[in-house]
């Protein structure tokens, strides 16, 4: 491919000479995937205080053990307390936060004034990273919150590139934004869709992402009914109106044909792979990759594609060239279509999804290397999907291995050969048609 464009904006990093990725962690084999696949350091959520509820989330001992385990590796770790506090909240917020200093974490991104001068006051070895919860995208908002003694804040999504060049130009402070994963359909994710539709909380880690619920739509009313009826009589397949649960006694008419798709409101999913000049070049100090709640392949794989972009770029700026094999990596790990988000302009209805879309071919997590045998060529597989004798797979890792193969005979731990690896944690002995280490990952595509 052809080198990319020199980059439009300049920016300088506050405290690092290198941007920093930042991944995901939803429990504590996530944390360390995440780390080995690249990671400088990782946000977690602890059992209180932060907004994904539904996250496996740690425990003040997992929190040590991700701590040290981090540390080996020259890796943070950083805890989500981004709820918005109701007063019931606040009650055991200092002993929480010192047992977070105690468990060796490096800061805590938290939104709520309550929470940030808690912690202040009760942690002070603690930093404390603004949320993007707070929706801060101008630069005089960004010098608030340094005057009150923060180093880093972590900008809404909806900050263009300009403005974070605006940012950078004014306030010397560290700045974190996302660059990969999925975007809320309101405005920086305050939105209470889930409180009416489920009463969950979403600025209080209760978020059952209404927006991705398929919809129909209906019009209320009894006269609209009877000409509608009479216009489309001869229709017959057409959904019966049915009443109301809303407003009783007064009948739903559907706005939709029978074979019509139901439509979602969520939107498109970020991915500023293709940019990662202009990122590090306006001076974002913290690139953040979103998904407490994906897969260990999602994090795995996208973490590995971003640590190879920014080092290839970090290494020759003026040679660097975006490599075909990379989107295609992200591509095996995209949930849903991918865009630019905000950074070069305001998203709009094409930037949505309304209807089932188009999806790249989804990959299983289907085994991990936990040892291989140079001489014989042969790998132990930790079984973690379903996988058989002259299956298609593709081996991967964070030090660049990466390779396809039909999947041999395989053995048990005893030496029987088998005709298929069906149990979870499975040790299983196969070739592998190339060198392997542990922690590299095996998938095959879904289906």
């Amino acid at each position: 491919m052809e080198a990319m464009a020199q980059p439009k904006y300049k920016g300088r990093r506050y405290r690092l000479d290198k941007p920093e990725l930042l991944a995901p962690a939803g429990n504590l084999e996530k944390l360390k995937f995440a780390v080995h696949y690249g990671a400088d350091a990782v946000y977690i959520g602890g059992q209180k205080y932060g907004l994904r509820s539904n996250a496996d989330n740690f425990s003040f001992e997992e929190m040590k053990e991700g701590v040290e385990f981090a540390k080996k590796y020259g890796a943070k770790v950083f805890v989500a307390t981004n709820i918005y506090a109701h007063n019931e909240d606040i009650e055991g917020i200092e002993s929480y936060l010192r047992s977070l200093d105690e468990a060796g974490i490096t800061a805590i991104i938290a939104a709520d004034p309550a929470i940030i001068e808690v912690a202040k006051r009760a942690a002070p070895k603690l930093e404390v990273h603004l949320s993007t919860q707070q929706s801060t995208l101008n630069w005089q908002a960004v010098k608030f919150w340094k005057d009150e003694g923060l180093p880093r804040v972590v900008l809404g999504r909806e900050a263009s590139l300009e403005e974070i060049a605006a940012i950078k130009e004014h306030v010397d402070i560290e700045i974190e934004a996302f660059i990969h994963g999925a975007m809320c359909s309101s405005f920086s994710g305050r939105c209470v869709l889930s409180n009416h539709f489920t009463d969950r909380d979403s600025n209080r880690g209760g978020c059952c992402q209404s927006c991705r619920w398929k919809y129909d739509l209906f019009e209320d009313g009894r006269e609209e009914q009877e000409h509608w009826v009479s216009e489309e009589q001869q229709l017959m397949e057409q959904p019966a109106p049915a009443p109301s649960p809303f407003k009783p006694g007064v009948t739903q008419i559907p706005l939709f044909q029978p074979e019509d798709n139901q439509f979602t409101m969520g939107s498109k999913d970020l991915c500023m792979l293709e940019h990662i000049p202009d990122l590090i070049e306006v001076g974002i100090d913290s690139f953040k990759i979103e998904g407490r709640m994906k897969s260990i392949h999602y994090v795995a794989t996208v973490v590995n594609v971003y640590r190879q972009a920014i080092d290839s770029y970090m290494a020759d700026p003026d040679h660097y060239v975006l490599k075909p094999e990379w989107i295609e990596e992200i591509n095996k790990a995209a949930n849903r279509p991918l865009n630019t988000g905000f950074f070069y302009d305001t998203p709009d209805h094409e930037d949505h999804i309304y209807e089932p879309e188009e999806k790249a071919v989804p990959y299983d997590f289907a085994g991990l290397v936990m040892e291989y045998d140079e001489h014989s060529g042969t790998a132990v597989i930790q079984q973690r999907n379903h996988f058989k004798p002259g299956d298609e797979i593709e081996f991967f890792g964070p030090e660049g291995t990466f390779f396809k193969q039909t999947v041999g005979p395989i053995q048990d731990e005893n030496g029987i050969e088998l005709d298929a690896a069906r149990h979870p944690l499975q040790l299983i002995r196969m070739k592998v048609d190339q060198p392997v280490r542990h922690f590299d990952m095996m998938r095959k595509r879904k289906g």
